[in-house]
Order: structure tokens, then sequence, then C-alpha cells
């Protein structure tokens, strides 16, 4: 009895981290890049630019779903249209140091743009 509740409360601890403590490692972002939008995420969903600098993020929409139409960032003021099967170039401008989400307009896709 006491190793199944032991094996109950390591399932429960794993859970836990997997749904909400667990953050992907950010990845550079470059003018190369293409941030994939697929199966209900943004691959990659942390993305590390540099501050002062503006800088071209190019997004590729591969889910037909409706939510997936929009990218909104309202921390740049930020608000496109994501055409299926198409590569579109998004302009960040130069930024101050900070974080800023970026998501579709339910926020079902979610991720967030690192400035340093």
């Amino acid at each position: 009895m006491i190793l199944i509740n032991l094996a109950g409360l390591v399932l429960i601890g794993l859970i836990i981290w997997w749904f909400w403590l667990y953050k992907p490692v950010a990845s550079v972002a470059s003018a190369k890049q293409t941030i994939k939008v697929a199966d209900g995420v943004y691959t990659p969903a942390h993305i590390k630019i540099p501050a002062g600098k503006p800088v071209t993020l190019n997004f590729l929409r591969e889910d037909k779903a409706p939510c997936s139409e929009m990218l909104l960032v309202p921390g740049l003021g930020i608000s496109v249209s994501l055409p299926i099967n198409k590569v579109k170039a998004i302009q960040i401008p130069a930024s101050p140091a900070g974080s800023y989400a970026f998501h579709c307009q339910m926020q079902m896709y979610r991720g967030d743009i690192t400035v340093e």
C-alpha cells in the first residue's frame, strides 16, 4: 500500500513538473530562423534577440486551425495575420531589454521573446 501511494505521489510530481514547471531551453533567433506554427504550438516558443537592434522573425503557419491565423505581440504593438503554408516575415523593432509575450488571438498558442 505504501508503494502505491509513493508511486502516485511521484506521478503527481511529474505531472506538475511537465505542465507547470518545465521550460524548454530558449533558442537564439536570427533573420534566417523560421518559427513554425503547427499542432497547437509555436516552435520554438522561447526566442532570444539582442536589445536595441531590429530583428526579422519568419513565421510559417502549418496549422489550419482558425486560432493560429493571428499573431499578437501586445507589448510591441504587433498584430499580423499569418497565411497558411507561407513564410511571413515579422519585423520586431529595436526594443529595450525585457520579455514580450506573443500568442494567437485566443491565447491558446503562446510563446515569448526575450530581449537581452
